[in-house]
């Protein structure tokens, strides 16, 4: 049996212009894309667990210092609690 090759092997070869590109044809209304309460929350969500993951570990030492710095009895004094009331108030914008 033979088999009588009917045309070119290679693809690139047989390409030939027919004619013109068609146009595009543009539809009046402009595609759009509506998310739910249900998906922007999740969204919201794994953007703040990317955050956290990657901020840096927490310190120990700084912890340790603080915890020596808590257990001190002079350490506390008015002066720390008005700072830190201060501190408090800004960040609430007050």
């Amino acid at each position: 049996m033979t088999v009588d090759r009917i045309g070119s092997i290679d693809p690139i070869q047989n390409s030939k212009k027919t004619g013109k590109p068609e146009a595009v044809h543009k539809k009046g209304s402009a595609d759009s894309v509506s998310l739910s309460n249900e998906a922007v929350e999740k969204g919201d969500l794994y953007q703040a667990i990317e955050l956290v993951s990657s901020a840096s570990d927490v310190r120990m030492d700084k912890i340790a210092e603080l915890k020596q710095k808590i257990n001190d009895p002079s350490y506390i004094n008015d002066t720390v609690i008005n700072k830190t009331a201060e501190k408090i108030m800004d960040l609430f914008g007050l």
